[in-house]
C-alpha cells in the first residue's frame, strides 16, 4: 500500500536488472495483461489530450445542490458506519474515554496550525498556504503537469512521493471531523472547508502528483467520506462545496476505475482501491456508476483476499505492515456490507479471521506487531494516534464483529475505533466479550506463509522467537519483502531483544538498499553478499528457495530446521540450513550450517533493538533491558571474531527504523571468521531475568565425526544436542 504503483513496466528504470525484470514480465503476459495495459496507456493518451486533463464531472448547482446535501444527511445511516452516523459518538468517547478525545483535538488543533503528524515526521509545515505538491523534507516540489508525466520513484524530480500523499490522502481532515463533532467548534469545519476548496483549485482533475496513484485517490475518498459525514450539520458544509466534492468523488472514482493496479500492483494497491470504490459507490448512490462500483470494488475485494492471503493467514508480501493494512481494509468492507446488507463471500470471512489469528499469534509479549518485511507506519484511517506496531485498533472492531474473546484480550479494552466503525451497538457487543488468551498452543508454524513461532505462553512477560522460513516476498515482485532469509526476532522477558531493522525511507536509494539487505538482519551472511540483489525499488534479480525440513512442537521444546539456496549463486556455492530449538521457556539454540567446497567469509549477525549491549569474556555477549536481559555466546570448530557495530555509516550497519523516514543507531553483534567449509556454528540466546546475572558456564557439546552438535551447560550437568 504504501510503494508507489510500480508494475514492472512502469516506473524508472534502475539499470540493467530492472530491464531484465521487465523483459521476464513481459515474457510471461498473457492476452488479457497485454489488453488491459494497452487500453490503460490508451485511456492516458485520450486523458491528456482532453481540456483540464481528464473527463469532468459538473457539480449539482442551486436547488439541486442543496436537495443533494439535504439526501446525503438524510439517508446516511443506512449506508454508512454506525459510529459515524450516530451524533451520540463523540459525546460517549469524551465520556469513555476523556484522554483520546483530548489527543483527537490537540492533534486538529496542530493540523489547523499548519503543523502536520505524518509518517515517522512530526510537525511537517507545506506552507502558507499549504502547497499540495511540496515534499518539505527534501524541499522539492513536483510538477504541475498530467499525472502520466510524473515518475512518483524520482526523488530529484518530486522528492519522497510518500510524504506528499501521506498529506493528500486528507485523513486529517477526518481529525478536524471528530474534533468538530466533540466540541462543536466551527473553527475546525470552517478549516475543513477552506482546505477542500483550495485542494479542488490546486489539484485539476488528472494533473500533479496527487493523481499519479490511483490508491491515494481511492484514500483520499475515504477520507471525504468520513469528513462529509462528520461536518453534515455544520453550515461550513454548504451546497455549493458539497457539489464540488461529489463532482471530484465521482471524478476520484472514474480515475481508479480506469487504472486499477490489476496488473502493476496487484496487492495492498488493488484491494485499496476496490474500497474506495466501493465507498464511493455506498456513500454517493446517486452518482451515475455508483452501482457498478459497489459491485467491482467488493468482487476484486473478495478475489484477490482470496489469492493474496494463504490459508494460514499470512499476507503473500511478508510484510506484517501490509498485513495489518489488509485486515484494516477487509474489516472496513466486511462492516459495511452489514450495514447494508449486501452478501460477503464465506471465505472472505474465513481468510480474514485467519489473518487476524496470525498477527494475534506473532504479535510480540509487548503486544505489538514485529516489524517483518516493508512499512510504511500509515493506516486505512486512523481514527485514533496510534505506533505503527499497535495493533489493539484492528482487534478491538474485529472481537466486536467476529465475538471473539482472544481478540478482546488482544485489543486490552475497547478503543476509540470500536465505537467510531460500530456505533454504541458495536460498543455493547464488545463489552459483553470476556478476555482471555487465546485457547491454541503459544507456539505454531504457518507453513504456507512461512513463519515458526516459539513461545512459552502468552504473558505480557513472556519468552517469543520468531523464525522466518518463508520466501522473499510475494511471488509477482517480491517487492515489499526483504533479503532476511531464516532471520530471526526474539523477545525476552516480554521485551523485544533481537529486531527486524525496518524499513527507513523508500526514497533514498542508500537507506533503502540497506534495510531491505541481508546484513541488516538477524541472519547468515557470506563474502559480504546479499541473499538476493535489488533491480530496481520494489524488485529483486533473484528469488532464492527456501525449505523447511522439519518442525517439532512439545510441551517441553520446539525445533524448527530449514534451509535455503540464495548463496548457490556464488562461484563457489554455498548452501545454508539453520536450526533453532526452543527449550521452554528457558532459552533457544541457533545452529548454523555453511556447506561449500572452499573457503569463505561467513558472518553470524544479530540486530538488536536500541539497547545497551556489550561483550564480555567469553566471549559473552550482555544485551540490558528494563531490569532483564539476554546473553549470547557462540561456538565453532574454528575461532570466531566477536564484534559490536552500531551507528557505522561506512559501512551502513547498525541501524534500526522504528517508523518511516526514522533511523537511530542500535547495536548488531557479528561473530565472523574466513574458513574453509563446511563450518558450524551454534548459538546460545539465554534470556535473564536479573541483567545483571553472571553467565552460565558452558561448553560445546562435541560428538566424535560429527562436530559441535548443541551446548552443555556444566553447572547442572545438562546436554543440549540439536539432531
Amino acid at each position: 500500500m504504501a510503494a508507489p504503483p510500480l508494475g514492472p513496466l512502469s516506473g524508472r528504470a534502475a539499470g540493467s536488472g530492472a530491464r531484465a525484470v521487465k523483459l521476464e514480465r513481459l515474457r510471461r503476459m498473457g492476452l488479457g495483461e497485454i489488453a488491459g495495459r494497452t487500453r490503460q496507456e490508451a485511456s492516458k493518451w485520450w486523458d491528456r489530450m482532453a481540456a483540464g486533463g481528464a473527463r469532468r464531472a459538473s457539480p449539482a448547482r442551486g436547488n439541486d445542490g442543496a436537495r443533494a446535501l439535504e439526501r446525503f444527511r438524510d439517508g446516511l445511516p443506512a449506508r454508512f458506519f454506525a459510529g459515524a452516523a450516530d451524533e451520540r459518538t463523540a459525546g460517549l468517547l469524551a465520556e469513555l474515554a476523556p484522554e483520546a478525545t483530548r489527543d483527537v483535538i490537540a492533534r486538529a488543533e496542530r493540523s489547523m496550525a499548519g503543523r502536520f503528524d505524518l509518517l515517522g515526521y512530526c510537525g511537517l509545515s507545506f506552507g502558507d498556504p499549504v502547497d499540495w505538491h511540496l515534499d518539505p523534507v527534501s524541499g522539492r516540489r513536483a510538477p504541475l503537469v498530467h499525472w502520466s508525466r510524473i515518475d512518483p520513484l524520482d526523488a530529484a524530480v518530486v522528492g519522497d512521493a510518500k510524504v506528499v500523499w501521506e498529506l493528500n490522502r486528507h485523513q486529517w481532515l477526518v481529525t478536524l471531523g471528530q474534533a468538530y463533532a466533540a466540541t462543536g467548534d466551527e473553527r475546525f469545519a470552517r478549516t475543513f472547508a477552506a482546505h477542500v476548496n483550495d485542494w479542488l483549485d490546486a489539484n485539476p482533475p488528472g494533473m500533479g502528483i496527487n493523481w499519479t496513484s490511483s490508491l491515494e485517490l481511492a484514500l483520499r475518498v475515504m477520507a471525504w467520506c468520513w469528513a462529509l459525514v462528520l461536518f453534515r450539520r455544520s453550515p461550513a458544509l454548504g451546497p455549493e462545496l458539497f457539489a464540488r466534492m461529489s463532482a471530484s468523488v465521482s471524478e476520484h472514482a472514474l480515475h481508479v476505475e480506469r487504472y486499477l493496479s490489476v496488473y502493476s500492483s496487484p496487492n495492498t494497491h488493488l484491494t485499496g482501491e476496490a474500497l474506495g470504490l466501493v465507498y464511493a459507490g455506498t456513500v454517493f448512490p446517486e452518482l451515475a456508476r455508483a452501482g457498478r462500483w459497489r459491485e467491482r470494488g467488493a468482487q476484486i475485494l473478495a478475489e484477490s483476499i482470496g489469492r493474496q492471503v494463504m490459508a494460514d493467514g499470512v499476507y503473500f508480501e511478508q510484510s506484517t505492515c501490509y498485513e495489518r493494512y489488509t485486515v484494516e481494509i477487509a474489516l472496513h468492507l466486511l462492516i459495511l456490507s452489514s450495514v447494508t446488507g449486501s452478501l460477503v463471500p464465506p471465505l472472505l470471512r474465513a481468510r480474514v479471521e485467519a489473518m487476524l489469528d496470525f498477527l494475534l499469534t506473532v504479535r510480540t509479549p509487548a503486544g505489538e506487531a514485529p516489524p517483518i518485511g516493508d512499512a510504511d507506519g500509515g493506516w486505512l484511517l486512523p481514527l485514533a494516534a496510534r505506533a505503527p506496531g499497535d495493533l489493539r485498533g484492528i482487534f478491538g472492531p474485529a472481537a466486536a464483529l467476529f465475538g471473539r474473546a482472544d481478540y478482546a484480550w488482544a485489543a486490552g479494552g475497547a478503543g476509540p475505533e470500536v465505537l467510531w466503525l460500530l456505533g454504541p451497538a458495536g460498543l455493547a457487543a464488545f463489552d459483553s466479550l470476556r478476555p482471555r488468551p487465546p485457547a491454541s498452543a503459544p507456539s505454531r508454524l504457518f507453513a504456507d506463509g512461512g513463519y515458526a513461532v516459539m513461545r512459552d505462553g502468552w504473558g505480557a512477560d513472556g519468552n517469543q522467537l520468531i523464525f522466518d522460513v518463508g520466501p522473499l516476498g510475494c511471488p509477482v515482485t517480491g517487492g515489499h519483502g526483504h533479503a532476511d532469509l531464516l532471520s530471526i526476532q526474539c523477545s525476552a522477558f516480554g521485551q523485544p531483544f533481537l529486531v527486524d531493522p525496518g524499513t527507513g525511507s523508500y526514497a533514498d536509494e542508500t537507506w533503502r538498499r540497506f534495510f531491505r539487505g541481508t546484513a541488516a538482519h538477524t541472519t547468515v551472511v557470506v563474502d559480504g553478499e546479499n541473499q538476493a540483489e535489488p533491480a530496481a525499488p520494489f524488485t529483486w534479480r533473484q528469488r532464492p528457495r527456501v525449505r523447511l525440513q522439519r518442525w517439532l512442537s512439545t510441551a517441553t521444546f520446539d525445533l524448527a530446521d530449514a534451509e535455503h539456496d540464495a548463496f548457490a549463486r556464488l562461484k563457489d556455492p554455498v548452501r545454508h540450513r539453520r536450526r533453532v530449538l526452543f527449550v521452554k521457556p528457558r532459552y533457544w539454540i541457533v545452529r548454523d550450517d555453511l556447506v561449500a567446497a572452499g573457503s569463505h567469509h561467513v558472518e553470524v549477525r544479530f540486530q538488536f533493538a536500541p539497547l545497551e549491549v556489550g561483550l564480555e569474556t567469553g566471549p559473552w555477549a550482555r544485551a540490558t533491558g528494563a531490569g532483564c536481559g539476554l546473553l549470547v555466546r557462540a561456538f565453532a570448530d574454528v575461532p570466531l571474531e566477536a564484534s559490536l557495530r552500531r551507528g557505522s555509516d561506512d559501512p551502513i550497519e547498525g541501524w534500526v527504523s522504528a517508523d518511516y523516514g526514522q533511523r537511530q543507531p542500535a547495536p548488531m553483534l557479528v561473530y565472523s571468521a574466513n574458513a574453509p567449509l563446511p563450518l558450524r556454528v551454534v548459538t546460545l540466546l539465554l534470556p535473564i531475568a536479573d541483567a545483571a546475572a553472571p553467565p552460565p558456564a558452558v561448553r560445546p557439546l562435541v560428538r566424535e565425526g560429527a562436530g559441535i552438535v548443541g551446548i552443555v551447560f556444566e553447572d547442572g550437568g545438562e546436554a543440549v544436542p540439536l539432531d
